[in-house]
Order: C-alpha cells, then structure tokens, then sequence
C-alpha cells in the first residue's frame, strides 16, 4: 500500500491577491512560507520514502521547504499541474464572469480528471508500498481525491493553503489493474460532474 500524503501549496502573492493562477509559477508571500514551515515541523517525524511536488513554482518552493529533515530531493511531476485556465489566467477572480460560457481554452473537466487519474497510477507504480508526501495545487488536489473517493468535484471539499489530507493507495499486481480500477472510477465521476464547471478561485 502506498501512503500519500497530499499537501496544497502555501499561500501565495496572487492568493492574497485574488488572481487567478491557473498553470503560473506563482510565488509564495511571507505568509505561504510560515504555512510550508509549520508542515514541515508537523511532519518532521514521518518517515517519508519521497516527496513530489507540481513542476510549478508555488509547488516546488513549498515541497522543498518540508523536504528540508526529510533531506530528500524533491520530484517534480506535469499530472500535479494546477488547472489551466486559459483565458482566465492571470485575471482578478471578482471580475470574472463564472456563471456565463467559459472561454474553450480553460481544461475541460473530463481533461482535468483523466490527469488526476493518471496521477494516482503514477504514486501507485512509481512509488509502491512507500510512503510519500506531495505537494498540488486547490483544484487539481480536488480531482485527485474526487477520482480517490469516487465523487463529483462539488463533492470534495476544496483543501486551503498548506493543508494536508492522507490517502491509502491499495497496491494491486500489474498497472494494468491499476488503471482499470481508476478508470471506471473517473467514468463515473465525469458522468456525475457532467453540465457542471467547477469552482474557480484563486489556486
């Protein structure tokens, strides 16, 4: 069984801000720093086999923040990429028109749950039996635990800066298993969050 501990960045600039971040770098502020440290002191004791974080910025500098007793190094994977947003990108979330017709450039949900899927393959495979923290982002956190659980997005509640939640991956035999398994979990998720466009907040 692989123990994952999931972790949402610290807060950064554009959170404090209202700026919608989507696939940007993002930078944490003084207070996403205090919120990595005080992880990384909670955690100092678990005896993590790795720790992964989003290749995005945000991601990276909070993952290497609670790495740092681990003295891991920290790896960095594109599944755990926030949303993009397209259009919406960079933009001041108020100002955003969320209940009309989103822009066709923003990931589509089903897109956006497939990734999530793929990356739980990948904990599962990469990572079997190990225990490993890592670190995403607001609404790709979200996919990753509507697949986990087997429910609509509007179902999970959204994880605030730095917060941590722990999921047990049942290791199966052959990734092929694996991937049947997540599959017809997403399928039923996508079927429930049909029609629906998710939430969009500072990530």
């Amino acid at each position: 069984m692989t123990i994952l501990y999931l972790v949402r960045h610290g807060e950064t600039v554009d959170n404090a801000r209202q700026v919608m971040q989507g696939q940007l770098p993002g930078e944490l502020n003084e207070t996403g720093i205090l919120q990595a440290q005080e992880v990384r002191d909670r955690l100092a004791d678990i005896a993590f086999d790795a720790i992964v974080a989003s290749d995005l910025k945000r991601a990276i500098d909070t993952a290497a923040i609670i790495a740092e007793p681990h003295h891991l190094t920290v790896h960095t994977t594109p599944l755990l990429r926030e949303r993009d947003w397209g259009s919406f990108t960079g933009k001041y979330i108020p100002s955003l028109n969320l209940k009309g017709v989103w822009p066709d450039d923003i990931e589509s949900l089903d897109e956006l749950l497939l990734r999530a899927r793929d990356f739980l393959i990948y904990m599962e495979t990469t990572f079997p039996n190990q225990t490993v923290l890592a670190v995403g982002h607001g609404i790709i956190n979200k996919a990753v635990q509507a697949v986990y659980y087997g429910k609509g997005m509007n179902e999970v509640v959204k994880m605030s800066n730095a917060e941590v939640r722990v999921l047990e991956l049942s290791a199966t035999d052959s990734s092929t298993g694996v991937t049947s398994a997540y599959a017809s979990v997403t399928a039923a998720v996508t079927a429930a969050t049909k029609g629906t466009t998710g939430t969009a907040t500072a990530e």
